[in-house]
């Protein structure tokens, strides 16, 4: 069936879930810091990759947090990434041992920006889509390409009509 609407192609995220998978995140990241320093800084991708970083940056301890805001979409309709806040370079510098984490890598035009910023950090996603998934060092969840993910600041508690019709 090609004629789907959203919901039936799309993978929805509870705020339980992503709590779930980026502590899951963390626990892959804490050993693949710098061996003499660890990790000393997260940088979050606006606005998809806050809260991940948020949940990283407290399981690993990591208290230099800072974002990089790239924006790449206009509604649901993907366009040239640009930059529209960097990071403190002074602190974050070329990127080493320092985590970049967002939500989710789709096409990797997004990081594409991001590593030209930070060329030796390390990047890290919740969920991947193919596509993007060479642009990324560690991920949680792959889906499909034409799954559109569904997080939780997106989508509100609603009714929704059977899939059957009632009698």
């Amino acid at each position: 069936m090609t004629d789907r609407l959203p919901h039936e192609k799309g993978f929805h995220v509870s705020w339980d879930q992503l709590h779930r998978d980026a502590r899951a995140l963390a626990w892959r990241l804490q050993d693949h810091g710098p061996a003499d320093t660890g990790w000393r800084a997260v940088v979050a991708i606006t606005r998809g990759g806050m809260t991940p970083a948020m949940i990283v940056a407290r399981e690993l301890d990591i208290r230099i947090v800072d974002t990089i805001s790239v924006k790449s979409y206009n509604h649901q309709t993907q366009t040239e990434p640009r930059v529209i806040k960097s990071p403190d370079m002074d602190v974050i510098g070329d990127g080493a041992g320092v985590l970049i984490i967002d939500d989710l890598v789709d096409t990797g035009r997004t990081l594409d920006v991001v590593r030209k910023h930070m060329p030796k950090a390390h990047v890290a996603t919740v969920y991947a889509k193919p596509m993007g998934r060479p642009m990324v060092d560690t991920f949680v969840t792959e889906v499909s390409q034409d799954t559109w993910i569904f997080f939780p600041w997106d989508m509100a508690l609603q009714y929704v009509e059977p899939y059957r019709g009632r009698d």
